[in-house]
């Protein structure tokens, strides 16, 4: 699976992580097409259940900076498409139902996850990406009167395009494409929704139950971790200390294996053979395949099988179907935290204990 940016004729590719290894990493191939960058009134609203409760307005204006600058916001918006791979998560937590995101999973109902799911009600967004490209005409069509994309990785060019058609509050600058941590992308939405209370209550609230494992679970303290994936016959990625999957599960008291440290210089995760295994071999593994058959495959590569870590039995397998408990991990926004602590502690805590 390849990784990287590029643009192609009149495309624009925003290349994050490729469709296979999607359900690891959130994000395939986004591009957005060029074929339309007017009229904000080619269609008809989208329903009214899409928009925002009325705004208390004291929030306003507010100007919020970003990687390509800063973006004003003269009052709190009331539709908003979400061009980030999760962004659409904390605007639901926040009580604002986008009329636009992006479904890049494509393999089940759109914003189904069980974190999610009956937050929605009977409103759902339009889908304005499957993974693979974004049409400016159908953002446009929605009316729009702000685009957020946090966990993204927007060029200027692809910023400037969108900012065409409504404010654009891009990712942050100081973190690396797709690195941001779930409290900045939080904290920054809850801002341009004009919630900044609100969106600090729900930090402080997932910032008590990490605290809270921390004490519970001091089998965790210290231990190196690693989150990997095999997801593609013959192909092994390791995330990036960079990664949120990676900084989430340091939260619970684990350390990010420091051999990762300088295997890549922008986050993108570590891809290898079965030559190269060995990078894998670590206090817990925790592995995200992307079906439950995955689990039996990798289990029987030989390599696999002969790493330390696989015969101490201190791997744990997160996958993204039947218990989603790898989208969680992945995700890794105030909705799906809570999930994901429920249902894997236990197992890492199992995983923990046996060295």
């Amino acid at each position: 699976m390849e990784y990287g940016r590029s643009d192609e004729g009149s495309v624009m590719v925003f290349q994050t992580h490729g469709r296979r290894l999607a359900a690891a990493v959130l994000a395939a191939g986004l591009a957005v097409s060029l074929a339309a960058c007017g009229s904000r009134t080619t269609a008809a609203p989208a329903q009214a259940s899409g928009e925002a409760q009325a705004p208390s307005g004291a929030a306003f204006p507010v100007t919020i900076e970003h990687k390509f600058g800063s973006t004003m916001l003269k009052a709190e918006p009331k539709r908003v498409v979400s061009v980030g791979m999760t962004d659409h998560d904390v605007l639901v937590a926040l009580g604002v139902k986008p009329v636009g995101g992006t479904d890049w999973f494509g393999e089940r109902p759109f914003a189904n996850w069980p974190w999610i799911d009956a937050k929605w009600g009977d409103a759902r967004p339009e889908v304005i990406s499957n993974g693979s490209e974004v049409n400016l005409e159908k953002i446009a069509s929605l009316r729009p009167d702000l685009i957020i994309g946090q966990y993204a990785g927007l060029n200027k060019e692809q910023y400037e395009k969108l900012s065409k058609i409504a404010p654009t509050v891009a990712q942050n600058g100081k973190f690396e494409d797709y690195s941001a941590p779930w409290r900045e992308t939080t904290l920054t939405i809850g801002k341009a929704l004009g919630k900044p209370a609100e969106a600090q209550k729900m930090v402080a609230d997932i910032e008590a139950k990490f605290s809270q494992i921390r004490k519970e679970h001091p089998e965790f303290a210290g231990k190196k971790l690693i989150v990997g994936d095999g997801s593609t016959p013959g192909k092994w990625a390791a995330f990036s200390a960079k990664d949120p999957r990676d900084t989430l599960l340091a939260e619970l008291g684990f350390q990010v294996d420091p051999k990762l440290d300088g295997k890549t210089k922008d986050g993108t995760p570590i891809q290898f053979g079965d030559e190269g295994l060995d990078l894998l071999d670590t206090d817990i593994l925790v592995m995200l395949p992307e079906k439950p058959e995955d689990v039996s495959r990798i289990k029987e590569n030989a390599v696999y099988a002969n790493l330390a870590v696989t015969k101490a039995d201190r791997v744990v397998y997160l996958p993204y179907s039947i218990k989603p408990t790898g989208a969680a991990l992945s995700f890794a926004t105030v909705l799906s935290i809570p999930y994901m602590i429920d249902e894997v502690v236990p197992q890492l805590s199992t995983a923990a204990k046996k060295l």
